[in-house]
């Protein structure tokens, strides 16, 4: 019997990647226009190398950037890029196909939601409440939460006690294997690989299912609960 879905968000819900793709393809191309002295491909390379060493989700890199240059912040360059940068995000920030209608007919079968990322707390309710599915999930648990990432079992449990339901009656749905699958298997639940969002070309994911689109999850959930 399964009592619950617990999802994680980024390319599980949100295309983060293609995402990310287009906001700093366009804030690049603002910062040179507002007098960048660099090319495109040496920006991105700059950006792509801050990012490798603070993370995705670090919020200060053009800030960084324009300090590594300059030793100092071109408050117009870093506004026009920062601008540039949030008015592509909002407009590639979109769920991925058959989200909402998923989400819809899981809440009609009874069933309780969940989101479990690794995202800071403030960006991932942002993304969520952009998409508006904030109100959707029973519960959220982010790293704040926990102050462990996934695989740790930490988040898992957390969110599985929020739910107030077993591990073997909750499904995860994930993309990254040695995060999402690894995790909640550990824990107990039965697991998901959202193989439309993955971005490692992984080839062995060791999950119990995998699915080529999220609507997918409606036929395993019957299947367990028949």
């Amino acid at each position: 019997m399964i009592k619950a879905v617990v999802f994680d968000l980024d390319n599980t819900l949100v295309d983060f990647m293609a995402m990310k793709r287009q906001a700093i393809g366009a804030a690049i191309n603002a910062m040179i226009d507002s007098g960048l002295k660099l090319t495109r491909e040496e920006i991105q390379q700059r950006i792509d190398t801050i990012y490798q060493e603070r993370g995705m989700e670090f919020q200060n890199v053009f800030d960084q950037l324009l300090y590594d240059e300059f030793r100092k912040v071109d408050y117009k360059i870093l506004s026009a890029g920062v601008i540039a940068y949030r008015q592509a995000r909002e407009a590639a920030l979109t769920p991925y196909p058959h989200v909402y209608t998923t989400l819809m007919q899981l809440l009609k079968m009874g069933l309780k939601l969940g989101v479990v990322s690794d995202a800071p707390a403030k960006e991932a309710w942002l993304r969520l409440t952009y998409l508006n599915l904030h109100h959707i999930f029973d519960h959220i648990v982010t790293f704040e939460d926990t102050g462990k990432r996934k695989p740790d079992p930490a988040p898992f449990e957390r969110i599985l006690g929020l739910l107030q339901v077993p591990a073997h009656e909750a499904l995860m749905i994930g993309d990254w294997a040695e995060r999402d699958m690894v995790g909640a298997a550990q824990v107990g639940m039965k697991t998901v690989f959202a193989r439309y969002g993955d971005t490692f070309g992984t080839v062995e994911t060791n999950a119990d299912y995998e699915v080529n689109d999220i609507a997918e999850l409606l036929e395993i959930v019957k299947k367990h609960n028949q």
